[in-house]
């Protein structure tokens, strides 16, 4: 008998995945780089035009179907059932993206295990801990990448309910609670109230057409769209659940949780002087880290919290990432859980090893392809090509190729019949167009 979620147990997985590493270094810094709730506004604007129709596109696949996402695109298709099946197939962007986003939160088990320990003293310092890990200590992210290949994989093969479900019913509290405790704690700072000033602040005169397409492509991939994890979380849907409440409660989680973890990262940015306008993993594992350090003890309680909650954050979507392919595996070929993320883990711990050499200086292997290594050929791949292409065949599959009658039984008793005519001619005229125009402004 197939497993279902809880209608909580749905809720908190689906935020699970959509809250990843990219609330704790994109999030607040686009929201600081572009006019503060100005652009959060813009942000929410543009969630709710955008991810969250196709959001409620690819879910309603996962649900009508109740299969896999080849599956679920062959039996839907009015017509083409075998070429339409291929669709179902983009789901191995997300074992790409395990590949390497098991390798990040490496990283973070590496932090877990420094904060212990004497952090770095000055920022130089701070550099080269971080330098070293990524090009020479080849060691150690070997050594952590297996504890998160190993952890991850643990959870995915107790199925549905006892390992996805009670994995997110614990974690994503414990992720709310500890970043309250650290906001909480950063009231005492005078750091907090630019913190406020610098992500609150509404300054429109900051927003520009690239304001536009940071926040759109932002809202896009902050859903976990395109990668088939949101149809397959909705083919273990209960039976009634409101989608609409259940959706919009993802997209105010997710929301909320960057929110506060800029607010803690700038309050510290702020009251140490660093340099606000950094970004990406430098902002946290360089920056942060040095901040850290500044607090004696409590530093380290500080950074041991807040790099537990961005564990926290990256296993809640790794896992998410694993089940479609699993679950593909799975129904296709008649195996058990268990021998299906054998396969899987065979490629996703040899592509991830392989990642970590290559931009490992000390053995010389480069794997250069394209002029990145593959770590980064891997995040291009799957950020700008794959998940893109796979949102707009869904807005077309489920505004074109199913059967509206369908849909309509579906979704009406939730959404009401106008809010269903505005939904399905989005997908069919602007949601491919804006998703079209945020991967070709990323080759520009």
């Amino acid at each position: 008998m197939k497993e279902h979620f809880s209608k909580i147990g749905f809720v908190l997985a689906m935020a699970g995945s959509a809250v990843g590493l990219g609330n704790a270094w994109k999030f607040p810094t686009m929201v600081g780089q572009n006019g503060g709730s100005a652009f959060i506004l813009l942000y929410l604007l543009l969630t709710i035009l955008v991810a969250f129709m196709v959001f409620l596109a690819e879910l309603s696949i996962g649900r009508l179907s109740r299969k896999d996402s080849v599956n679920a695109f062959y039996l839907l298709a009015n017509n083409n059932k075998k070429a339409w099946s291929f669709a179902g197939f983009f789901m191995i962007g997300a074992i790409l993206i395990v590949c390497f986003y098991s390798v990040v939160i490496g990283w973070i088990v590496y932090y877990i295990y420094k904060s212990f320990f004497t952090l770095p003293q000055n920022i130089n310092e701070s550099a080269a801990l971080f330098s070293n890990l990524l090009q020479a200590d080849i060691f150690s992210q070997i050594i952590c990448f297996s504890i998160v290949f190993i952890f991850i994989f643990l959870i995915v093969n107790k199925g549905i309910k006892n390992g996805i479900e009670k994995m997110n019913v614990f974690m994503m509290p414990a992720l709310f609670i500890l970043l309250l405790l650290m906001l909480i704690y950063s009231f005492s700072f005078d750091g907090f109230l630019k913190a406020c000033e610098f992500l609150f602040y509404p300054d429109f005169s900051k927003l520009n057409e690239n304001s536009i397409l940071n926040a759109l492509g932002l809202s896009f991939f902050s859903m976990s769209i395109g990668v088939c994890a949101v149809l397959t979380y909705a083919a273990s849907l209960p039976d009634k659940i409101n989608v609409i409440k259940s959706t919009l409660s993802i997209i105010l989680i997710n929301v909320l949780i960057g929110i506060m973890m800029g607010l803690i990262i700038f309050t510290f940015v702020f009251e140490f002087g660093a340099d606000s306008s950094s970004s990406g993993p430098g902002l946290i594992f360089v920056s942060l880290t040095n901040l850290f350090s500044k607090l004696g003890i409590l530093g380290n309680i500080l950074a041991f919290a807040f790099f537990v909650s961005l564990f926290f954050a990256g296993v809640t979507s790794a896992v998410s990432m694993i089940e479609p392919f699993c679950f593909y595996l799975i129904n296709r070929f008649n195996i058990k859980r268990s021998l299906a993320l054998f396969y899987i883990g065979i490629f996703v711990y040899i592509i991830g090893i392989l990642c970590i050499l290559s931009s490992a200086v000390k053995t010389n292997y480069n794997f250069n392809i394209f002029s990145y290594d593959l770590f980064s050929l891997l995040d291009f791949l799957t950020s700008n090509i794959l998940m893109p292409l796979s949102a707009i065949i869904i807005c077309i599959f489920v505004a074109f190729c199913i059967n509206q009658e369908k849909l309509k039984n579906f979704f009406i008793p939730y959404m009401g019949h106008t809010f269903f005519l505005i939904w399905i001619n989005f997908l069919r005229f602007i949601c491919p167009i804006a998703i079209a125009i945020i991967a070709i402004s990323n080759f520009i």
